[in-house]
């Protein structure tokens, strides 16, 4: 049986993780302003430095040596950047409560759940929150007219995927949290990420040993999938994105699988 739960969850199905996703659903209908709240903090950011700082920036090299317009080089970071938030936000500080104060866990774990369904379970509800602002972030896009090549269908699958790796690796970290104050850890890696992933500037103004170091960062790599995706410059680097977030995503969900076993079951 410990076997079976140290298991990630992926492998032996997650059939009841689907209960965890309904139980956040009926959390969430009274609350429904708390996760809609958080699409609007990247809107703000598109329309005042997408559009207002953008006025004065005019064209940027995008991926491929395509030059495009600022507006629309900073629209595709800000929505992985907003799967992100969205993601990390309902995997750290909520997962820590329900963990640590509501004992939420300790009771789903009398039922014949497991930890790797409440592993899987949670960090699919993060990744339906990520997914939400992705899909709002995509429409307002496209009423910006920053809609430029079909190949945009795909950013919002891509923006999924960068909110599982976060989502995954977020609660992995939370696990190892003893208190509140242990957050600021978490911000103190999510903000340098957002300000330093090429999500306001192109790659090539870093310095060539920052450039290297920024290339390998997580967020970078779904800023360039999402933003090659948008403009359409498709190439053979995307797959190693994509390759890069599924395993940080299994390495994660791995991990805190492993963490809720200890946690709760010792």
């Amino acid at each position: 049986m410990t076997a079976l739960r140290l298991t990630p969850p992926l492998l032996i199905g997650g059939r009841r993780a689907g209960l965890m996703i309904e139980r956040n659903l009926y959390v969430y209908r009274r609350t429904w302003l708390v996760i809609v709240s958080g699409f609007f903090e990247p809107l703000f950011y598109l329309l005042g430095i997408g559009f207002g700082l953008g006025a004065l920036v005019g064209a940027v090299t995008g991926p491929g040596g395509q030059e495009i317009s600022y507006q629309l080089f900073v629209a595709p970071a800000l929505l992985a950047a907003s799967s992100m938030n969205g993601a990390i936000s309902e995997s750290t500080f909520n997962v820590f409560f329900k963990l640590n104060y509501q004992k939420t866990y300790d009771a789903i774990l009398s039922t014949p759940m497991s930890v790797g369904d409440i592993a899987l379970g949670e960090i699919g509800w993060a990744l339906i929150r990520g997914g939400l602002y992705s899909v709002g972030f995509l429409a307002v896009m496209a009423l910006l007219g920053l809609v430029v090549s079909p190949w945009v269908i795909l950013a919002f699958p891509a923006a999924l995927l960068v909110g599982f790796a976060f989502a995954a690796v977020g609660m992995a970290a939370t696990s190892f949290m003893r208190t509140w104050q242990d957050f600021d850890l978490i911000q103190l890696v999510i903000l340098p990420l957002f300000l330093f992933s090429a999500t306001f500037y192109p790659i090539e103004t870093y310095p060539e040993a920052l450039r290297i170091f920024v290339q390998l960062t997580p967020l970078y790599q779904g800023v360039d999938l999402i933003r090659s995706l948008t403009i359409g410059a498709i190439s053979p680097i995307l797959l190693f994105h994509v390759a890069y977030l599924v395993g940080m995503g299994l390495l994660g969900l791995a991990v805190t699988s492993r963490r809720l076993d200890k946690l709760l079951l010792k």
